[in-house]
């Protein structure tokens, strides 16, 4: 699958700051883009048991609807004490009002309970191209590092305040957002999306 220069991407997600970072992420491209929220798209139940699952089944969902060829993100923060939570719940552990300082209190919260010293963490994310026809293609991309409490910075969004990534010392959410996009799971996920579907 290839994108043309001057094309229109739909980006399957609700979130303000995803669609963001993935159109800052497609710009040198000279692809636009337009959020399922402008289009008055419904969120899919997701009902996957890993990030491309439900990575997959938002793109279907959305470029069925729209007519356009989709690009769906599923990613969150897997923590190796909490065998991998909150992962592909790391939404969820938001709550209803999508407020991270929650999920983030609930992660520290866990983690005490447990009695570790283990902080070790990654992000993981898991981009799904999907045309209407319903053809999708996935690009997967990790990046690991170390939680800090309490959380530092107000850059960046969801977990970004507590996580440090190998070879930094400052937080997602304390350095620059075009530092962050070029090392961040979604930037190497991106990577090989961008190396698939535009030609050289």
């Amino acid at each position: 699958m290839t994108l043309a220069h001057g094309s229109t991407l739909l980006v399957a997600s609700h979130n303000p700051g995803k669609v963001r970072e993935i159109a800052a992420l497609l710009a040198p491209h000279g692809v636009g883009v337009r959020g399922a929220a402008e289009l008055g798209l419904e969120e899919p139940e997701e009902t996957g048991t890993t990030f491309a699952e439900n990575a997959a089944l938002k793109a279907r969902t959305a470029a069925a609807a729209s007519g356009l060829v989709a690009l769906a993100d599923d990613s969150g923060l897997s923590v190796a004490a909490l065998d991998g939570a909150p992962g592909i719940y790391s939404a969820r552990w938001a709550g209803p009002k999508k407020d991270f300082s929650v999920a983030m209190a609930r992660v520290e919260r866990e983690l005490q309970e447990r009695v570790v010293q283990d902080r070790s963490a990654k992000f993981v994310c898991a981009l799904a191209l999907a045309t209407p026809q319903g053809d999708v293609e996935i690009f997967e991309g990790e990046v690991h590092g170390q939680l800090v409490f309490p959380p530092r910075g107000g850059k960046g969004f969801g977990y970004d305040p507590i996580f440090v990534a190998e070879g930094l010392t400052q937080t997602f959410g304390e350095i620059d957002p075009a530092q962050k996009h070029a090392i961040s799971h979604r930037a190497r996920a991106f990577e090989k999306f961008a190396r698939a579907v535009f030609a050289p």
